[in-house]
């Protein structure tokens, strides 16, 4: 299948996305460049460019743009923040966080969407991301702290783990929930967390046998 993905993507940032009220230039430069297309499997191809999220294996997605586009902007990156990501999966929004920030540290407990992600990113040029499978929800705590965290699937609870690892002023965006989820900006002051209520989503959850034991 031959395609303008370029035009396709164009055309999916002007609807999708800054016709929803995204503004960040630099948000909007980021989605126009990371070709989505090159993140699903080859199935989905035509479909890469949809406002939809899309399947990319074993029960895993990639997020709607517009999501990834809102979640991005939320975080409000200047470019010199050092980014922890939440679930690598197919890695498109580490690219897009990639582009953005001076570092994206990113964790996938899935080995197999680890590998890919990471094949496919270095295949693409991205040389400011590091990568780990394992536990998302215990972050990664001897790099920390990050100025900024991206969660990429929905906890029970906020993981007092990543709000450690925030840097004082710093922001993570996060879903939260198990039947019904939302989108929680938290902000790290001096001694305490602020966490906002955002709009409502739909993830896959974030597997931790840590939160599990915190949720009995």
């Amino acid at each position: 299948m031959s395609e303008d993905y370029e035009g396709l993507r164009e055309r999916m940032v002007a609807s999708q996305i800054e016709g929803r009220g995204i503004r960040d230039p630099r948000v909007l430069g980021a989605m126009r460049k990371v070709p989505r297309h090159a993140f699903v499997p080859d199935e989905m191809k035509p479909y890469a460019y949809a406002d939809e999220p899309l399947p990319i294996g074993q029960g895993q997605t990639i997020s709607q743009p517009y999501i990834v586009a809102y979640m991005t902007e939320t975080l409000d990156l200047a470019g010199g923040e050092k980014v922890l990501e939440v679930g690598t999966g197919s890695g498109y929004q580490t690219a897009v966080l990639a582009e953005l920030a001076e570092e994206v540290w990113t964790v996938e407990l899935v080995e197999w969407l680890s590998l890919g992600a990471r094949a496919r990113l270095e295949e693409l040029g991205y040389a400011n991301i590091r990568y780990r499978v394992g536990d998302g929800s215990q972050g990664w705590p001897e790099s920390g702290p990050f100025d900024a965290i991206m969660v990429t699937a929905a906890p029970g609870i906020v993981p007092a783990a990543l709000e450690a690892q925030l840097a004082v002023s710093g922001r993570m965006i996060i879903p939260v929930g198990v039947n019904s989820q939302e989108l929680i900006l938290v902000q790290r002051k001096k001694a305490s967390f602020r966490r906002d209520k955002l709009i409502g989503v739909r993830f896959v959850p974030l597997i931790s046998k840590r939160l599990d034991r915190d949720n009995d």
